[in-house]
């Protein structure tokens, strides 16, 4: 998440690595690595005379892209820079005419997010392999599936409201009319079957099938219009949660498969189990919808209005936010910009915000969800003199970032990759100078 808009911001980038096992932030004067579970800095790089804008990891490895941002970048904002720690040097470079809103990465893919335009290279040697054009993209919209298994890509359209999903292990593009008004975000689970989707009204979340493009489940963020800032699903796909400018987490339940509508049965597309869906209706308040796994097998069950029941009766007179799915679940108080991941404890929320707190929640319980630990990762001066790397291994020069764990290591490259250029928004195939 992008944060450089915003002056007030500690930060200039937030961002979970593809497994949400760590984190990067970029700031005025580089960049730093945290570990989420148990939290803790794992390594910080300073660059005496300048700022980074967007840190991408490729899961717990030596290898990130860069884009310089803040007042002085240390790169330019239109490149993207492939720095290997281990060597700490970039060996690798994608330059552009225009300002890189995103980069996200993936071991066999890099994904570059222009005003635009979206090109999607190899990694091994740069190499361009598809690009697209979009809908002006300021956000930098772009969800890209990590698993190796699958290899999908979601990101807007060319009309308003509407997602393009490349399945490009199946050599199919599937077009999804996911709102009326325009994309907020947008952000897929991790296996890339399910995609879920917010306008900028930011009052409802969808979440589809990737393969068909079918509808499965419509939340209810609330009734005001709202900024959406982050989408993220748990691991298993049984909550997807949203934060926004309303100071609140939402929380929302899944399906068994990942996602069911509540008012068409059985899910589809690859979805498993085919359970019946449907709306639990009872005189009380508030009822229950459609939900996921619980603690122990339980299923936790999102809330629905007490009138939802009038939706079957008078089906084109009653509106449709009496039959509208609540969260399950909440995390209230948020004071900045945040961008959100489920922790690897079950039913944990992880909440990094732009002013640098970071804090875990835990909502087995639904409703409002308890704290369990709040951190501030920025600093003063004081403070950073006490206890800066007292308890972790971290090092701003030399050493690079700890050896991954061997389930995601990848081997550095050999030699340099090269350097690119990719000239205007109609540029022709690229070619990587060795």
């Amino acid at each position: 998440m992008s944060l450089a808009q915003d002056q007030r911001n500690e930060l200039l980038f937030v961002g979970f690595n593809q497994d949400y096992g760590c984190f990067a932030c970029g700031t005025d004067n580089g960049f730093r690595i945290y570990n989420v579970e148990p939290y803790r800095e794992t390594f910080r790089r300073v660059f005496p005379n300048g700022g980074i804008g967007i840190v991408e990891m490729l899961f717990r490895t030596n290898l990130l892209a860069l884009v310089g941002g803040g007042r002085n970048p240390r790169f330019p904002p239109n490149k993207v820079m492939i720095w290997d720690d281990h060597q700490n040097r970039c060996i690798g470079e994608l330059s552009f005419r225009s300002e890189v809103k995103a980069v996200k990465l993936r071991r066999d893919r890099v994904v570059v997010v222009l005003s635009t335009k979206i090109y999607v290279y190899r990694f091994s040697d740069l190499h361009l392999q598809d690009q697209m054009n979009t809908l002006p993209n300021p956000r930098g919209l772009v969800a890209l599936c990590p698993d190796n298994n699958n290899t999908v890509l979601a990101c807007l359209g060319i009309n308003k409201g509407s997602v393009r999903v490349e399945l490009y292990d199946s050599r199919k593009s599937t077009l999804i009319p996911a709102h009326e008004s325009e994309l907020s975000q947008i952000a897929l689970n991790l296996d890339g079957t399910r995609l879920a989707t917010a306008s900028d009204k930011g009052t409802l979340i969808r979440i589809f099938d990737t393969y068909s493009g079918e509808l499965l489940q419509e939340l209810r963020r609330g009734m005001d219009r709202a900024e959406i800032y982050s989408l993220a699903f748990n691991a298993s796909s049984t909550f997807v949660a949203c934060s926004s400018c309303k100071g609140t987490v939402h929380i929302f339940a899944l399906g068994a498969d990942g996602g069911m509508n509540s008012s068409s049965g059985s899910g589809g597309g690859g979805g498993g189990g085919g359970r019946q869906g449907g709306v639990v209706r009872s005189g009380s308040l508030d009822n229950v919808g459609v939900g996921g796994g619980g603690v122990g097998g339980d299923e936790v069950k999102n809330t629905t209005s007490g009138l939802s029941f009038m939706r079957n009766l008078l089906p084109q007179m009653t509106p449709r936010y009496f039959s509208s799915e609540w969260s399950f679940a909440q995390v209230r108080g948020l004071e900045a910009k945040t961008v959100v991941a489920f922790g690897a404890r079950e039913q944990t929320l992880i909440c990094v915000g732009a002013d640098g707190s970071y804090m875990v929640s835990n909502f087995a319980k639904g409703g409002e969800a308890e704290r369990v630990s709040y951190k501030k990762l920025v600093k003063s001066a004081e403070e950073e003199d006490e206890d800066h790397f007292a308890t972790t291994p971290s090092s701003s020069s030399g050493g690079g970032l700890p050896p991954p764990p061997s389930s995601t290591s990848l081997p550095p490259p050999r030699g340099n990759m090269g350097t690119a250029n990719v000239n205007g928004s109609d540029a022709g195939p690229l070619q990587a100078i060795s």
